[in-house]
């Protein structure tokens, strides 16, 4: 079966788990009392919310792309400081034992904090641009940091004694064979941070940012602010749609960067 067969099969299967979703959704729309049907919009409604806002904007003017772009330039900044500094460290701790030592306490009682308990005093004490920053990278950097020590930890050292019996001598052997064997974990280190940052800037927005442009501000004030629902889920599933193809492209890129570590499992 070639490429071009499976991505075909696999977007039809898609489409057809959309269709069940929308399906039920509308089922239980129907069977809700009126009274309930008010509250909880049905797809139609949500659709028609989701154009609306693309061609009209919110109630200031502001467009969904321009939420959406709001959110995924913070998104876009907190990610690179966390992949920049969790690979980094995460490289220093799996290199050198007295880095590990000392950061691993550290890493241990901050990581377990859940990154929305941050955004009250991430903004007091940095501001609302920097705090959400902050917890974008908080979000990210953890995911990125242990995937780099446990993909470094992976390392063959077969690999590593033939490199250094052909005359490698240490920074040789991390730059042509640890890191390079440590990417594959790397990446889906990188893949699950920048979903988690994602999160965390949703949730920041609503919590912290005020406003007036990002998707977690759209669905915080048409659904607690306005008391418009049909809106604020069209801002979900936007939120939903994007995470999805973030994932996607991360998968794709990984499936093509390391084709080895496919065969090589083969």
């Amino acid at each position: 079966m070639n490429l071009a067969r499976i991505l075909k099969k696999q977007f039809v299967l898609e489409t057809i788990s959309i269709g069940v979703v929308l399906l039920l959704w509308e089922i239980v729309f129907l069977k809700l009392p009126e009274s309930l049907q008010a509250l909880v919009p049905d797809p139609l409604s949500v659709l028609n919310a989701f154009l609306q806002l693309n061609m009209d904007g919110d109630l200031y003017g502001n467009s969904l792309l321009a939420h959406s772009i709001a959110s995924l330039s913070r998104l876009i900044i907190g990610f690179s400081i966390a992949a920049f500094t969790g690979f980094t460290l995460g490289l220093l701790m799996s290199l050198r034992i007295s880095f590990y030592r000392i950061l691993k306490p550290l890493v241990e009682v901050v990581r377990p904090i859940p990154p929305i308990a941050w955004i009250p005093l991430a903004i007091a004490m940095l501001k609302i641009a920097y705090g959400s920053l902050f917890i974008i990278w908080l979000g990210a950097f953890f995911p990125i940091l242990i995937n780099t020590v446990a993909g470094v930890k992976r390392t063959s050292p077969v690999l590593i004694d033939v490199a250094k019996t052909f005359g490698a001598d240490e920074s040789t052997v991390t730059m042509k064979v640890v890191i390079p064997s440590a990417l594959p974990e790397v990446f889906t280190g990188m893949r699950v941070g920048l979903g988690v940052g994602w999160m965390c800037i949703i949730a920041a927005e609503m919590i912290g940012v005020r406003g007036p442009l990002g998707l977690g501000y759209l669905v915080y004030m048409y659904g607690l602010g306005w008391g418009i629902i049909a809106p604020a889920v069209a801002g979900m599933v936007t939120i939903g749609f994007i995470a999805f193809l973030m994932n996607e492209t991360f998968l794709r890129a990984e499936k093509f960067l390391f084709k080895w570590r496919v065969e090589i499992a083969r």
